[in-house]
């Protein structure tokens, strides 16, 4: 299924049943005491956090939903019953913004339940009704409505480590090394499209489509990604170490990230020269210390054609999110 970030539906919680005018009946009256019952509930709007990053997507063709009504009450005191809460199941790190008042709603982990519009309450039957001086009312009040409107979900992923850089630093290739993930790599822009998560071992990386100058603005893949990386924990910045200035390809995506704010600029960033099997050996401590001086990162060097260089990677990413590092 294809990976969709943003959706807007529309959906209604259930109307509540009416109450009833009943009476018993007994053997020796056509017509006893009162004895409707109320009606049930409305079915709420339940958002559902699922660990499904492609959920978002079922929302691109359904867009209306709508809880069941409650019944109606019934005869010898009985109540309606309620009706059924539809469920809008949501990726975790799902915000969900109610459009006519403008709150909104975060799912932080799975199987959280958040109650988006509540269904209406059941009307009161004539039992209700009854009291000293109204022995046999014809009283009995009707269901309330359901709470309904506008819904807008937008994805933040929530992961343990963020993979960004320019397009073909190489986060593809990384990610698949390390997590037997399947993204798509090539030698082209904007290969990566779509966020594409792996495990590594019970940690989630995220690599993050691709970055270009003006992305903070909306150039390219703009800010539709950016916002990705504000849930990470911190950031692994990849640089192919073959071109012809890293560096400026460094600072040209850290631009981006200073520019879009929110806190972005102040997440832990660790610098990683990939592809580092393209240069000659001799000159990998001077890259190296080059960067380090020149960024003020700390930096790593990686490529996944090289197997030492990916083990010593590993098992410094491993100690990373552990917390040994």
């Amino acid at each position: 299924m294809a990976f969709v970030d943003e959706a807007r539906v529309h959906a209604e919680a259930g109307k509540g049943g009416d109450g009833v005018i009943r009476w018993l009946r007994t053997k020796e009256t056509a017509r006893g005491g009162p004895s409707g019952g109320d009606g049930g509930n409305g079915g709420d709007v339940v958002m559902v956090g699922v660990r499904d990053l492609a959920a978002l997507a079922h929302y691109r063709y359904e867009k209306k939903f709508r809880a069941e009504n409650g019944e109606a009450g019934r005869n010898e005191l009985q109540h309606g019953a309620n009706g059924k809460d539809v469920e809008l199941k949501v990726p975790v790190g799902t915000v969900a913004r109610v459009v006519d008042t403008g709150e909104e709603y975060e799912i932080t982990k799975e199987d959280e339940r958040i109650v988006l519009f509540k269904g209406g309450r059941g009307g009161l039957g004539n039992a209700q009704f009854k009291s000293s001086t109204n022995q046999n009312p014809f009283q009995q009040t009707p269901g309330k409505p359901g709470e309904a409107g506008d819904v807008e979900f937008t994805l933040k992923i929530i992961a343990d480590v963020g993979f960004v850089g320019l397009p073909n630093a190489g986060k593809s290739s990384l990610l698949n090394a390390l997590t037997r993930a399947k993204s798509k790599i090539g030698d082209y822009p904007f290969t990566t499209l779509e966020p594409n998560l792996g495990d590594f071992y019970g940690y989630i990386l995220a690599d993050i489509p691709g970055l270009i100058e003006g992305a903070s603005s909306g150039r390219g893949l703009g800010t539709k990604f950016l916002r990705h990386v504000e849930r990470t924990g911190f950031l692994l910045h990849l640089v192919s170490a073959d071109q012809e200035d890293p560096l400026a390809a460094y600072r040209e995506v850290r631009n981006e990230i200073e520019a879009f704010g929110k806190s972005l600029s102040e997440k832990r960033e660790i610098l990683v020269l990939s592809k580092m099997d393209l240069v000659p050996e001799e000159s990998w401590a001077a890259l190296t210390l080059k960067m380090a001086t020149e960024t003020g990162r700390e930096v790593l060097a990686v490529s996944v054609e090289d197997p030492d260089l990916l083990k010593a990677f590993s098992d410094k990413l491993t100690m990373l999110l552990s917390g040994r590092a």
